[in-house]
């Protein structure tokens, strides 16, 4: 919608072609239904939480970035709020609210909107986009099957959230025209681990923890945030912004360990002199009964199985080998990563078009003139926080415009 109305609005006649029965199912869930829309942390921490592709992006950040975007949406009646972490969200707190004003928007600037419209295939002539081929359906029989194009923009997303119609659809157009796609995988993915802990802590939340992630005894990243046990395993906030590491090392059949730890505030001396003065100070309590002002009541069973210290055992009889065992796991507590969740439950996609193939100034294939990208579909991808919706809406900002220029 970005893309198709910044066309519109360079002059351009516009024709949006929208696989579902509406434009902008996937962005009313985003943020969950709050959407997320962009974050006000600067140009270069911004492009950092993209890694080694976020230089692809400053070319577009520094023609479309945040205070640009909250002017726009400002403009056309959303106020937004900034939050925790530098988040910027809708003031309603409705994702609903940016869809309906980009689709007011993008019908005043006289966007043609096609909907139950899934292209089939990209038309290119002599190393030139010409048109795209549409699928006819059931919904409208007599749609034409072809348009006739100057410039095509690929918006089509990833493949996360398949039912709002994201299913990797782009990747096998641009594939097909000469594009190179880097392997999509799930990212901002919840973890699946071995073992029974994940179940038995089922709907926990830990908040102010660490967790790193160990490949191959090595370790490769880290977080510190609020995390979810599941059925399955682990999710929230800072398990999704640490899976693409894990993601990729499964696929490349490394072993991965998550080591949780609980009480990051605490360096290994100052949490063992505290839990010395817990000790003396409640010498005749049972270890069941002094894990209470450690952990939370749902983790403590947990605890004392893997500790295998005895739940009624009286804190002055307690070791300092069985004190040192506690201190080591309450820093230290580790689950193996056994698999990851899949492309309906991942928020995002990364993969996508090789971004040595595309122009960072106008988001214009390398390799096909006429055609352009915008969104998901690229291989850019950051953790949560905004920086995907403003790299979309940045990217189709610039794609449009340069799309519609003659």
């Amino acid at each position: 919608m970005m893309a198709a109305g910044q066309a519109a609005q360079m002059g351009a006649e516009t024709l949006l072609l929208e696989k579902m029965d509406r434009p902008g199912r996937k962005l009313r869930i985003a943020g969950k239904g709050r959407c997320n829309l962009t974050n006000v942390a600067p140009v270069s921490e911004f492009i950092a939480h993209f890694g080694p592709n976020g230089r692809f992006l400053r070319q577009a950040f520094s023609q479309f970035f945040t205070s640009d975007l909250v002017a726009f949406f400002e403009g056309l009646g959303v106020r937004t709020v900034t939050e925790r972490g530098g988040r910027v969200f809708p003031a309603s707190g409705q994702a609903q609210d940016v869809v309906d004003a980009l689709m007011q928007w993008v019908g005043e600037r006289g966007v043609t909107l096609r909907t139950h419209s899934p292209v089939e295939r990209l038309l290119v002539e002599e190393g030139r986009v010409v048109g795209v081929e549409v699928s006819r359906n059931q919904v409208f029989p007599k749609k034409p099957g072809f348009y006739r194009a100057e410039a095509v923009i690929v918006a089509t997303g990833g493949a996360s959230y398949p039912a709002t119609g994201s299913t990797g659809d782009g990747y096998r157009l641009v594939q097909a025209v000469g594009h190179t796609i880097v392997p999509i995988r799930p990212a901002l993915v919840p973890l699946e681990t071995a073992g029974d802990v994940a179940p038995r802590l089922q709907g926990l939340s830990l908040r102010n923890v660490t967790v790193r992630v160990w490949v191959n005894g090595k370790k490769q990243a880290e977080a510190f945030g609020e995390m979810l046990f599941t059925h399955f395993g682990v999710s929230g906030p800072i398990i999704l912004s640490l899976s693409k590491e894990v993601v990729d090392a499964l696929r490349l059949g490394q072993r991965v360990i998550l080591s949780i730890d609980l009480k990051p505030a605490l360096d290994e001396s100052k949490l063992d002199a505290r839990l010395l003065r817990d000790l003396d100070a409640h010498g005749k309590q049972q270890f069941c009964t002094l894990l209470k002002g450690l952990l939370p009541s749902k983790l403590i069973p947990v605890c004392i199985d893997l500790m295998g210290i005895p739940a009624d055992k009286v804190a002055h009889q307690i070791t300092s080998q069985e004190r040192q065992w506690l201190r080591t796991w309450l820093k230290d507590f580790r689950l193996e990563v056994t698999g990851h969740r899949s492309f309906a439950e991942a928020i995002i996609t990364a993969g996508g078009v090789d971004v040595r193939e595309v122009d960072p100034r106008t988001m214009a294939s390398r390799l096909v003139e006429g055609l352009y990208f915008a969104g998901e579909v690229l291989d850019v991808d950051a953790d949560t926080g905004g920086y995907n919706l403003q790299a979309a809406f940045s990217t189709g900002w610039v794609a449009g415009r340069s799309a519609a220029r003659p």
